[in-house]
């Protein structure tokens, strides 16, 4: 065990998860790059060491919003329902469709690049006074896109649920409305992703390479994490608006560009 690595991770997870609680957003979206670049977890070993990250960090964000009263049960009972099924399809692609460290790095700035313009642009925009802020998606629209997210999260390493709260933000949701519908995709990112990361470990068994989770970076992650979850989310109500959707879609923008830049070359 590299004690360094396991201090790198610790200080990692819990300054994104301070920078992305704050709008329910787990901060697997944004450690996956620093896992590859910084901690040097191989691939495919990375998806399931992120996934970790999630199991252990998920708490802390979930029970400071939990004691202010903001836990949705029935649209985390959507999420869960949808990104489930979809996280195992994503794992099984991961492993023996896009097992190679080139390939992933196309598709996470595939990912993250058009949502971080998006997410700016759309900032930029502004919703239109006159219609009022966009309302949250149907429930058939959302257990369509649990699945989709789920699958994506599956091959990214998220669990899939946290892409809902950048998705709503983009929409045009204030992100007070947000953070309560973000909280229950927090909710299902943690239950898919003790999925993921057991059919990943299942999936070491029989396929071959680095598949299983690096375990100690990922406990790493996932502590500083814990800790910066529960401080982000205690800085929710403090935190402009615009701050929050301009630090989301800049973040994504600029680690998609780099990892454009990295694929291609």
């Amino acid at each position: 065990m590299d004690w360094s690595t396991v201090a790198l991770g610790l200080v990692a997870g819990l300054l994104i998860s301070v920078a992305t609680a704050p709008v329910g957003v787990s901060g697997a979206v944004f450690l996956l790059p620093v896992q590859v670049s910084v901690l040097g977890v191989p691939s495919p070993a990375v998806t399931p060491t992120n996934l970790l990250y999630n199991v252990v960090a998920g708490p802390g964000a979930l029970w400071r919003y939990r004691k202010s009263g903001q836990l949705s049960g029935p649209l985390a009972r959507l999420l869960i329902a949808g990104t489930v099924p979809g996280v195992v399809v994503g794992a099984v692609i991961r492993v023996f469709a896009v097992p190679g460290p080139r390939v992933f790095r196309l598709f996470v700035a595939a990912f993250l690049l058009p949502l971080g313009l998006w997410l700016c642009w759309r900032t930029l925009r502004s919703p239109a006074p006159a219609r009022g802020p966009a309302g949250p998606p149907s429930p058939r629209t959302t257990s369509r896109l649990a699945v989709a997210v789920g699958v994506a999260g599956g091959i990214y390493g998220i669990g899939g649920g946290s892409l809902l709260g950048p998705i709503l933000v983009g929409r045009g949701m204030p992100v007070a409305l947000v953070a309560p519908a973000a909280l229950a995709a927090l909710a299902a990112t943690f239950v898919t992703s003790v999925v993921g990361a057991a059919t990943f470990a299942l999936l070491s068994l029989a396929a071959s390479g680095d598949v299983a989770p690096h375990w100690w970076t990922g406990l790493a992650c996932g502590l500083g994490g814990l800790a910066g979850g529960y401080l982000g989310a205690a800085l929710h109500p403090r935190v402009p608006e615009t701050a929050l959707r301009y630090l989301l879609g800049s973040v994504a923008a600029g680690v998609g560009v780099l990892y454009a830049v990295q694929g291609l070359r």
